[in-house]
């Protein structure tokens, strides 16, 4: 009787246990999609977080509206985020594109501006170009300012109609792009992800194979095992450091993409080499006694038996370093920097969509924008493992065939 309680017991410990874990994974997450789905779409992905300024040039022509005047107030391109219709739209020949009037709002401030409702399939904005003749992607949902040089600022739609249309020849137009989105910073988190990956992953297999298939076992490998362990346990701002000190400072690599992701390379080597250890050990000896029994050199041993075999763990390696360079922050901070933009550049800098969650919610108390970010990062992660999983299932299948 009493050993039936003591298993009632412990189980129900075990139970609530469980239960406890598993509701505060799902009261997280879900804080985080209540907070935040709201403002996650389409423009949300592909804007970039800070506004662009253009000035570009773009002739005048007679453009025919080829949509009846119903269909044309059916478009509507706004981000019910920021914005909301007062008047509008408007067709305008000599543009090809229809305007609209709308009332901008964010934390910060409330305007109306005019944005671009529609555009024709053959509308001069679609051949725009800058002062260097670089062309400009004009969208709808872009802002128009001024045209050549007149401030459209206090005028009313019509006003603003009329201004544009009797403007001809050349027109010199001020186009804003608006911000608000992570586009910029999804760039940089998958260059973080594959640079860093390409960097730590085979000095990570290497360093493994060398403890695995070469190195004696004696106090010179504990102590190497040791000191991986150790490395994994140390906080990521310690790295941080070391990479500001070392990768921006000595190397002189300033804060860019490179010393992110060099940085970033040192914090997953010991979970990798330690996975890719314990994946090879896996391995039975006999299947490497058996390819030296034919003829193959160690060498050959490792890279056509050994690594093959153990490709499910080293899997499981490059899982756990994608989610770590994804989620990582404190590091590149320091390294990388928080300019929400795409590097052009390996020595360009750039933000993560951690460091970007960081920035918002620290800088600008912008708790939404943050949670709508770390939902665009638990997709990420959740895409990324599963195209990995699905690559080294394809691999383990094709060494089993």
């Amino acid at each position: 009787m009493g050993r039936k309680v003591k298993d009632t017991l412990a189980k129900g410990i075990i139970y609530l246990a469980t239960g406890i874990t598993l509701s505060v994974l799902l009261f997280i997450v879900g804080f985080i999609f209540v907070k935040g789905i709201g403002l996650v779409n389409w423009k949300f992905l592909t804007r970039d977080y800070n506004e662009t300024v253009s000035y570009v040039f773009v002739q005048a022509a007679e453009v025919p509206m080829s949509i009846d005047a119903d269909n044309l107030k059916k478009e509507n391109p706004y981000d019910a985020r920021y914005e909301s219709l007062i008047d509008g739209p408007i067709y305008i020949k000599s543009i090809g594109a229809a305007i609209a009037k709308v009332q901008y709002r964010n934390n910060y401030t409330e305007k109306e501006q005019f944005v671009i409702a529609y555009i024709e399939k053959n509308s001069p904005l679609l051949n725009a170009k800058d002062s260097t003749g670089k062309n400009v992607d004009i969208k709808t949902d872009d802002i128009i300012k001024r045209i050549n040089g007149i401030n459209l600022k206090n005028l009313t739609l019509q006003e603003a109609a009329a201004q544009i249309d009797n403007e001809s020849g050349e027109l010199k137009i001020k186009v804003v792009q608006p911000g608000g989105g992570v586009k910029s910073n999804i760039i940089t988190t998958l260059y973080m992800v594959l640079l860093s990956l390409v960097i730590a992953i085979p000095l990570g297999i290497f360093g493994a194979i060398y403890l695995t298939e070469y190195a004696k076992p004696g106090k010179f490998v504990n102590t190497i095992r040791f000191a991986a362990e150790c490395l994994s346990g140390i906080p990521s701002i310690i790295f941080g450091l070391f990479g500001m000190a070392f990768f921006v400072v000595a190397l002189k690599f300033q804060i860019s993409l490179l010393s992110g992701s060099l940085t970033v390379a040192i914090i997953l080597l010991p979970v990798i080499i330690r996975s890719t250890e314990e994946a090879l050990k896996t391995v039975p000896t006999s299947f490497r006694e058996g390819s030296l029994a034919l003829g193959a050199t160690k060498l050959q041993t490792i890279f056509k038996v050994v690594l093959p075999c153990a490709v499910p763990g080293i899997a499981t390696a490059v899982l756990l370093s994608i989610g770590r360079v994804v989620g990582e922050s404190a590091a590149l901070l320091l390294t990388a920097g928080t300019v929400a933009q795409i590097p052009g550049t390996f020595l360009s800098p750039g933000s993560t969509l951690t460091v970007q969650a960081y920035y918002v919610a620290k800088e600008e108390g912008n708790i939404e924008l943050a949670c709508a970010i770390g939902i665009v990062i638990i997709v990420i992660v959740i895409v990324l493992n599963v195209l990995s999983r699905f690559a080294s299932d394809k691999l383990d299948v094709f060494n089993k065939k």
